[in-house]
Formats: structure tokens, sequence, C-alpha cells
């Protein structure tokens, strides 16, 4: 299977349907507004700050993320480039999984190509993460074909390769558990030769988050509670391992398409299944590449099961809480991404197959047909991921009130950091139509924001990770002990549910007040905590040399391919008299 990376005689075909997918996918959230829905929060400019660069209190969750977008925000309006991202990371999905698969005798992809674009770019992985709005796991999903491809190349000692598999790992790094799945197709893509300076790109990619989760102040370890809140779980009759093999079963029900629950899906899932076992029954695409791809798979599926299997769950458990880190193996769904991979290629090969096999039988046109209704069944797995997944992507306007207390902040120059009530990770605001999203004032504010991050899942609290919002919220009925804390601003956001603000906070001086914020002032704040000029310089560093490392790729990328095209340039004639 290591010829997956050559090239299509026919590739346009793959990127019209890509580009039909992404357009088809995200229309809804081309409107004009931000798309506010769980993670996917969008701010028209987001500030390189501590929060931005994982200097803060908190793990470094979105670190590097939010400093690339900080970067982008500063040249383009936040709403242009969350538009872009989204119809990008699925574009790149369906076409990179599209040119995984090895090309036919004829050197084309052609049927086997988009069938696998589309099991893998029209996916219930793909909507159960967007109604998550789990932006840059997604951005790490669509990298993966990529990754894998470009660990081919390097695998097969082609020019410029390392510095190929550099760019095709940037998207996928932007977050931790982005860095753990680009490792998994790289090792797969490269195998033993090539896989340690493959895994060290990985490794100096992921300096920023890996340093700044070192130099944390917040706990290294985290709640055993999440595991079983965080498992995979059934979407129907099928149960959650017919669910995961589908690339579905994510553990939050609010987030998963209604079509799901529908009797037809593990029937679906079990064609998909059947196909994707027929193409790999070759013994020929089994070997190399596309052994280590199964393996892949299995250790995604066994990850993505640990939470909801008793003995792996209890041993899950024990080292979530005990050893640091070990939480990212806590939302096991998300490894399902590994599934996904192996189940593309393989159901691509498999349509192929059936080609072959129906052309004995029936006249070429015919056969065709046939064989492409393997097109249909992603389709039917997930009718509803058209339309921004039924019309859920949906942008809104930020409320006026925003930006109002974003300058009343930056022109103050009293101490303090930003205590954000009512406590949650969550807001339901009424002018974004009730939908969940993540409290957005981390990314509004120019100062330092401390706010709730206990996650409630069904009821059960999930404890965070930040002791000092622990600390802070305990006290918010205090207000001398929340400017003895470094606590200078109180924002209350109206309109959302929550736990009840404590009475004393209404006494305090009003610097704003609105119809959804409500902006106090603590009298006699200290300066908030900051990062130490060593853990400081230590991050910074981190930053500027994945920075570095992925500007001088590009670059020699660029400078190659320039040399290239020149030297391909006809010679100019002359006219002579």
């Amino acid at each position: 299977m290591d010829d997956c990376v050559l090239p299509d005689r026919s590739p346009w075909q793959a990127r019209w349907l890509a580009l039909a997918v992404a357009l088809l996918v995200s229309a809804p959230a081309l409107a004009p507004g931000h798309v506010l829905l769980g993670d996917l929060v969008s701010v028209p400019r987001l500030d390189l700050d501590l929060d931005a660069l994982g200097l803060s209190g908190a793990l470094p969750r979105a670190v590097p993320a939010d400093g690339a977008t900080a970067l982008l925000t500063a040249l383009l309006p936040g709403a242009l480039v969350q538009k872009a991202l989204l119809v990008a990371t699925v574009y790149a999905a369906v076409l990179g999984a599209a040119r995984l698969v090895p090309p036919g005798p004829g050197g084309r992809r052609g049927l086997a190509g988009a069938v696998a674009g589309l099991v893998y770019g029209w996916s219930p992985y793909l909507a159960e993460r967007l109604l998550l709005g789990q932006w840059t796991l997604l951005l790490a999903w669509a990298a993966l074909p990529w990754v894998a491809r470009a660990g081919v190349r390097l695998r097969a000692g082609e020019p410029g390769a390392l510095p190929g598999l550099v760019l095709a790992l940037v998207p996928a790094v932007l977050s931790p558990t982005g860095s753990l799945l680009a490792a998994g197709a790289v090792v797969a893509g490269t195998g033993r030769r090539g896989a340690g300076r493959a895994l060290a790109a990985v490794a100096l990619l992921s300096a920023p988050w890996v340093v700044a989760a070192v130099l944390s102040p917040a706990a290294g370890t985290s709640d055993p509670a999440g595991v079983a809140a965080f498992a995979a779980r059934g979407e129907n009759w099928g149960g959650p391992v017919l669910a995961v093999l589908g690339t579905g079963g994510l553990w939050n029900a609010a987030a998963v398409p209604p079509s799901r629950a529908s009797v037809l899906v593990p029937v679906v899932t079990a064609l998909l299944l059947a196909l994707a076992v027929a193409g790999w029954a070759a013994r020929a695409v089994r070997a190399g590449t596309g052994a280590r791809l199964l393996v892949l798979g299995a250790a995604g599926l066994l990850l993505a099961l640990a939470g909801a299997l008793p003995g792996a769950s209890a041993l899950l458990e024990a080292a979530v809480a005990t050893v640091p880190g070990a939480g990212l193996l806590r939302d096991g769904q998300k490894w399902a991404a590994w599934v996904a991979l192996p189940l593309a290629v393989g159901a691509g090969l498999g349509a192929r197959r059936a080609y072959a096999a129906l052309r004995d039988l029936l006249p070429a046109p015919g056969a065709r047909a046939v064989a492409a209704l393997a097109l249909l069944l992603p389709l039917v797995a997930v009718p509803d991921l058209a339309w921004g997944v039924g019309g859920r992507l949906q942008p809104v306007a930020w409320p006026a009130d925003w930006q109002a207390v974003r300058e009343v902040l930056a022109d103050d120059d009293a101490p303090g950091d930003v205590l954000v009530l009512p406590a949650g990770v969550y807001r339901a605001f009424d002018w974004n139509d009730g939908r969940p999203q993540l409290d957005p004032a981390a990314r509004w504010l120019p100062r330092p924001v401390v706010a709730d991050d206990t996650l409630r899942v069904d009821g059960e609290a999930v404890r965070g990770e930040d002791t000092r919002a622990r600390a802070v919220l305990a006290a918010a009925g205090d207000p001398a002990e929340l400017a003895r804390l470094g606590v200078g601003w109180v924002l209350v956001e109206r309109g959302t549910p929550g736990p009840e603000v404590p009475s004393a906070v209404a006494g305090l001086p009003v610097a704003f007040a609105g119809a959804d914020l409500v902006l106090h002032r603590v009298p006699g704040a200290v300066e908030g905590p900051r990062p130490a000029a060593g853990r400081a310089a230590a991050v910074i560093a981190a930053h500027g040399l994945a920075l570095g490392i992925a500007g001088a790729s590009a670059l020699w990328i660029t400078v190659r391919a320039s040399t290239v095209a020149l030297r391909r340039r006809p010679p100019e004639k002359r006219v002579t008299a």
C-alpha cells in the first residue's frame, strides 16, 4: 500500500467532491456572524495574552491553538477566520482520505478515492465533534491522512519529505490530543524507517503545550470520575462497540445527531465494515503501511472503548488519578479518529474490488453504477450532517455589551484579574437561542480571567484542575478576600443558567451595566499572580521553536518548488534578423 503517495491521473474529481462536501456541511456557518456552539467560540479578535500562551493558572488545553488564532485574528476578522477553518477542515479531510487510497492499475483512484473520502469526511465523527465545537480536534482529524502520506514519503526517502511532514503536522499539533493522534499516523506512515525523525518533529512542534503543561501550577492529575462520564456510549441497538467502529459513540447525547438513533444505522455500519474487510482482504494492501494502519485502527478501538469496559475502565481511572497528563485519555471516543483511517481506506479498496467483480457479470456502466452504491452508505449513516448538522451551525451577532466591557477593562489601570459569574464552564444565552457554548470571557477580555472549570455531565460534577479558580470561587461572597487573591473585577453574565450570584457582588461598585453583562469593580485589589520569569521565558521559547521549525519548512518547500519550476521552464526563443 506504500504506493498511496503516487499522483492521481484525475485528481480534480476528488477535489470537486471535497469542495462539495465542505460547502454542504458548512453552508449555514458562512452567513454573517459567529458560530457559537460548544467549544467553537469565535470572537472578533483574540489577544495574545497569558491565557493564549498557556501562562495562566489553568491547564493549557487550548495551547497553542489560541496563540495561532490570536495571530490570525490580528490580520483578519475572527468570523472570517472561523468560516475559513470550517470549510478547510472538511475539504482537507475528504481530499486527504481520497488520496490515501492506492491508485488503481490505470493510475486513477476514481471510485475508490471517492468512497474513502466520503467515509472519512462524511462521518459521525465529524458530526458529533462539530456539535461539541471541538474544532482543534477536527483539525487534527483532517490532517491525519496527510500526515500518514507524508510519513510514507519520508520512509521512501523522497526529497523534501521531512519539511512536507512538518507542514502536514502543523494543524494537528495545535492541541495535545491532536499531537498524540498525529504521532500514531506518523508511525503508521513511516514504520521503523524514518520514525525517529518523524516523532522528533512531532515532539518539537508540540513543545508549546508540553512545556506549558509541565510548568503549569494547575494539578497534573485529573478527576477519575471523568472516565465514566466521558466513556463511549451506544447510539442505538448496536451498542458502543458497533458505534465506535462506525466512528460514532460520543459520550454526550445532546451532541449526537438524531439520525444516529435509527434502527438502520447498525445495518449500514455493518455494510461499511464488510466493505472495508473486503478491501483489506487482498494480501498486497495488508503489507507495509496497510498493516500499520490496521494496527493503528485496533489501538484506536481499544482506547475508545476503554472507559466502557469494566476492567479497562478501572485501570484508566487509576491512571487518570495518579499519572500527570493521563486525563487526555478520558474522552475515549476521540481516538476513533484512528479507526476512521483504515475504515475509509478499506471501504475505498472494497468498492474497487466490488467493481472489478461486477465487471465480469455486467456491462461496464452497469457494474460502475452498482459499485457506486457504496457512495450512499456514509450518507445514510448520518444524513443530518448536511446543512451544518441539521442547521445547528447558525451564526449570531455578539451583543454590544461584550465590546463595551472589553474597552472598560482595556482603558482602566486598576489591578486585578476578572472573576466570571455565575460559575460554570458552559453558557446558554438567550441571544444564542440557548445553544450550549464555552464561556467566552477568556477569549473576549484583555485581562486574565478566573472561571470555574468544573464540568457537569448528566448531573455529575467532574472536578477541574485549576486550583486558584476553586479558591477564588469559594471566596466569591467575600469582596475583601477576592481583593487579596488578586481579583479586581467581577463580570456577571446575564441570561444564562447557573448558580445564584452571591449577594455581596451586587453591592460592589458598577463599572458597566448593560442588558447582557454587568461589570463590578473590587476595591483594593492587588495584582493577580503572574508567571515566574523562568516559566514565561521557557513557554515563549517553546512557541518560538515550534513557529521557527514550521516557518523554515514552509520556506524550504517554497524555495524548492520555485527552483523546480524554473528548471522546467522552456528556454526562450531568440528572434534574429
